[in-house]
């Protein structure tokens, strides 16, 4: 699966995409290196999964509290993903040290380099978007404000609808392993909840809402993630302990056969019936049709 020239959008991409970043944002963040879902009910747990997900990252006792700040979003976000920035490098490299006996580090070296490339690329945009909103939050220039806020506006909407896809394919790891990203989501979840557990901080909550908001969302997203990698085990032979090339997946049944074609593992026959008949040569028997078989008694061997 390597990577080529213009491969990363797949060539979707034109002068005019650029008036749309939801657009741009699919292309970018869903890359076309990214393999196709597997099944269309895997591909509904992991909606669920996002959205989930989303719950965890925003965190509803943020909009309860009443202190909700756009400006503090955007820093939580920026700390959200420099976490990950650590932490997903840390859980590819514990699944490799799971792999090792089935295979090598180097057959995977192209999808987690793209991987890699994609986490990059997003936090980068979550600090440009942080630091667009500084700008205009502290310029008084006009200039500057028109322009870093239009820029602003454009980098939010391309990041937005960039989370939403890279919470689905968590960068790209499905390229590395099917089940990569529902295990990154488990462990990013429980990595958010559990400090404010062990700390105590319910952010003003009471003692009740405050595990249920905390607890909810990690254990939502667990129990779907659990689901996804289940079917994928059950239905396609994929398990999360097995090196990637050491599994074949199977796609589901082959397409139907042209009509006329044989049957697959059946000898292909000619339409025409007998290659040797004589209606072949008028007058007379093929020129290569079948004798009969040796005769030792023969003088001649006829």
């Amino acid at each position: 699966m390597a990577r080529t020239r213009g491969s990363w959008t797949g060539g979707t991409l034109t002068a005019r995409s650029l008036l749309k970043p939801q657009d741009v944002a699919r292309a970018v963040f869903h890359p076309a290196w990214i393999p196709q879902p597997l099944d269309p009910s895997v591909e509904r747990l992991k909606r669920f999964r996002v959205i989930a997900g989303a719950v965890a990252s925003l965190g509803v006792f943020t909009f309860i509290e009443g202190g909700f700040e756009f400006t503090e979003l955007l820093e939580n976000a920026m700390t959200a993903s420099v976490v990950l920035l650590f932490l997903t490098p840390l859980t590819v490299g514990a699944m490799l040290w799971v792999w090792r006996r089935g295979g090598t580090v180097r057959q995977l070296r192209v999808p987690l380099v793209n991987s890699l490339l994609l986490l990059l690329l997003f936090v980068g945009c979550v600090a440009a978007v942080l630091a667009l909103v500084q700008t205009v939050n502290g310029s008084a220039n006009p200039v500057v404000i028109i322009g870093a806020g239009m820029t602003m506006m454009w980098m939010l909407i391309f990041t937005a609808y960039g989370a939403v896809r890279v919470s689905g394919n968590f960068f790209g790891t499905a390229a590395v392993h099917r089940c990569l990203p529902p295990l990154l989501a488990v462990v990013t979840s429980w990595l958010m909840a559990v400090p404010d557990l062990v700390t105590g901080d319910l952010h003003g909550l009471s003692l009740t809402l405050g595990i249920i908001f905390i607890l909810g969302a990690p254990l939502t997203v667990t129990a779907i993630a659990l689901l996804e990698m289940r079917r994928l085990k059950r239905r396609y032979g994929i398990r999360l302990k097995a090196h990637p090339a050491t599994q074949a997946p199977a796609l589901g049944p082959a397409p139907p056969m042209p009509a006329g074609m044989p049957p697959a593992g059946a000898p292909y026959l000619p339409p025409q019936g007998n290659p040797y008949g004589r209606p072949h040569v008028p007058g007379g028997q093929h020129p290569y049709a079948p004798q009969p078989p040796y005769n030792p008694q023969h003088p001649y061997g006829g």
